[in-house]
């Protein structure tokens, strides 16, 4: 007990240091407007992929955030492919940007574009997903605790009792956090059996066919986690069309998905919700902290928040 509520004042003091960092960092950077203004910040993203309103809503925080302390700012799609987004931060160096936020689709694989934006003297901080290399300072979900929150909540829909499965996705280590996080949960309910965990590449149509395959296969299946809302909103298909009352989990907080949440009789009854904009607005003041000379975390871990049909109403990112 006493281990845990040291960790827990530990996570409090990091909040709070990285609360006022954020504050110094924005207060800096508008003491320094004259200077700005003859020369204006200028700030890169690279998104693992912007066909997701979740990096949309990131995208679009981050324009806002700039457009604030007069910055601009350079965004590239890497479509999932790490070798054109090693290409977009070379590009992005090539045009002198000071501040790199970095959200990779592979973070061993995007250790070289890191290690060259040091070189040049950039500001690295990954956002959402860490990266390997010399990163300043990483801004992220709570990825292992949504997946423990979205499975403990799965384990109780279904009465502690009956079989469930993981619709998984791409291996990056969110999505790996979140199924650990689930695993964990589910190792706490005896009840509770995982009989299948199989790749919905957090995809609508891919995880619509993935999920009707393990239905298909467990007749008795009575629960889904899905590792994100996109690859939730084709398992709600899957179950919906089967008629069967499996009850569905899943990580992000999309409107799409607390939608569905809010509807009667809904078999999706759970997201662990994130908070993009929040994530890069942190990311962006931590990264103008260290930019003006300010010590930085290594890691700021972001809450995940809890939604169902009883606080769905009302929520957005």
């Amino acid at each position: 007990m006493t281990q845990s509520l040291s960790k827990q004042a530990s996570l409090q003091i990091l909040a709070r240091r990285s609360a006022a960092l954020v504050t110094l960092a924005f207060g800096l950077s508008l003491v320094a407007a004259p200077a700005a203004q003859a020369a204006p910040l200028k700030i890169g993203m690279t998104f693992q992929e912007l066909n997701n309103p979740y990096f949309v809503t990131m995208q679009k925080a981050l324009n806002d955030a700039a457009a604030s302390i007069g910055a601009t700012v350079v965004v590239t799609d890497a479509h999932h492919d790490v070798s054109k987004q090693v290409s977009d931060v070379e590009d992005m160096l090539q045009k002198k940007i000071d501040i790199l936020l970095v959200n990779p689709t592979d973070s061993t694989g995007i250790q070289s574009a890191v290690t060259s934006a040091k070189k040049a003297g950039v500001v690295v901080v990954a956002v959402d997903a860490n990266a390997n290399g010399p990163v300043d300072s990483f801004v992220g979900s709570k990825n292992y605790d949504a997946g423990v929150m979205a499975c403990e909540y799965l384990a109780k829909s279904i009465g502690g009792s009956g079989e469930v499965a993981i619709l998984d996705g791409i291996p990056v280590v969110p999505i790996l956090e979140r199924v650990r996080g689930c695993k964990a949960a589910l190792a706490k309910a005896p009840g509770v059996k995982l009989v299948d965990t199989q790749n919905g590449k957090q995809e609508r149509a891919t995880a619509l066919s993935v999920t009707e395959n393990m239905i298909q296969a467990h007749p008795n299946l009575k629960g889904v986690f899905s590792v994100n809302d996109g690859g939730s909103m084709g398992a709600l298909s899957a179950i919906e069309a089967s008629g069967k009352d499996i009850k569905l989990t899943s990580v992000d907080g999309a409107p799409e998905a607390i939608a569905a949440i809010q509807k009667p009789n809904s078999k999706f009854v759970e997201t662990s919700a994130q908070f993009p904009a929040d994530q890069v607005r942190i990311a962006l003041g931590i990264a103008l902290a260290k930019k003006w000379g300010a010590n930085v975390p290594k890691a700021i871990p972001v809450d995940v928040k809890m939604i169902d049909k009883s606080n769905a109403k009302g929520f957005s990112w």
